[in-house]
C-alpha cells in the first residue's frame, strides 16, 4: 500500500524544538522575559526573574491567555518564558528568513584562456569580466593547456597576470596564478563600492 507523503513544514519542525506548558517536565523552572508586571497582576504579587515552580508558571500562563515556552532545555533549571507562542513561532521565523536574506551569495563566473589566445578575444574576455565583477560575482580566469601546450606555462601566467592587470580597478586577485594539473588558474573578488 502506498503511503501518502505530506510536504515538509518548517513550522512544524520549528514546533518540534520547543516544549510547551505540561510538556515541561521539570518540576521547577527559571522564569525570564519582559512583561512580569502583567504576571504580577495575575498573580496578585510581585514577580520577578528567578525560580518556580512549573505548575505556578503554567497557571500564570494560563490566567494571562498565553503559554509556558522552555526556551532553554539544556540549563539547570530550565529556562521558560511566558509568551504566546504563535506569536514567538512567528517572530522566530521572521529573524531566521533577515539572516537568511543578509547572507550573501557568491557567484563564480568563468573564463577560459587558451595559451595562444589573441588579443581580440582577450579585449573581448575582459569586458565579459568587467561586467560580472560589477555585478559583485568572483571570476575566476584559467588557462586550459591540452596536450603539449603545458610546455607554454609561461604564456598562460603572462595571460592570467595580464587579465589582474587590465582589471584592477574593477576586482582584486585573491592569489596570484596558480597550476593545477593541466590548469593555471587565478580568482578576483569585485572592488568593495564605497559611498
Amino acid at each position: 500500500m502506498n503511503q501518502r507523503r505530506f510536504p515538509y513544514n518548517k513550522l512544524d519542525e520549528l514546533k518540534s524544538q520547543f516544549r510547551i506548558n505540561e510538556a515541561i517536565r521539570n518540576s521547577q523552572v527559571r522564569l525570564v522575559g519582559d512583561n512580569f508586571d502583567e504576571i504580577s497582576t495575575v498573580a496578585g504579587k510581585t514577580i520577578e526573574s528567578g525560580v518556580y515552580y512549573t505548575d505556578q508558571a503554567i497557571k500564570w500562563a494560563f490566567d494571562l491567555g498565553m503559554d509556558l515556552v522552555e526556551i532553554t532545555p539544556n540549563a539547570d533549571p530550565p529556562v521558560c518564558k511566558i509568551i504566546d507562542f504563535k506569536k514567538f513561532l512567528y517572530l522566530k521565523r521572521k529573524k531566521e528568513k533577515e539572516i537568511k536574506a543578509k547572507t550573501a551569495k557568491t557567484v563564480v563566473k568563468e573564463i577560459r584562456f587558451g595559451p595562444h589566445t589573441d588579443d581580440h578575444d582577450f579585449e573581448f574576455k575582459m569586458k565579459h569580466a568587467i561586467k560580472f565583477l560589477e555585478e559583485g560575482a568572483k571570476v575566476k580566469a584559467y588557462v586550459q593547456f591540452r596536450g603539449r601546450a603545458i610546455v607554454f606555462k609561461d604564456r598562460g601566467e603572462l595571460i592570467l597576470l595580464r587579465f589582474i592587470k587590465e582589471l584592477e580597478s574593477y576586482g582584486v586577485a585573491e592569489e596570484l596564478p596558480r597550476l593545477e594539473g593541466k590548469r593555471m588558474h587565478v580568482i578576483l573578488s569585485p572592488k568593495k563600492k564605497t559611498n
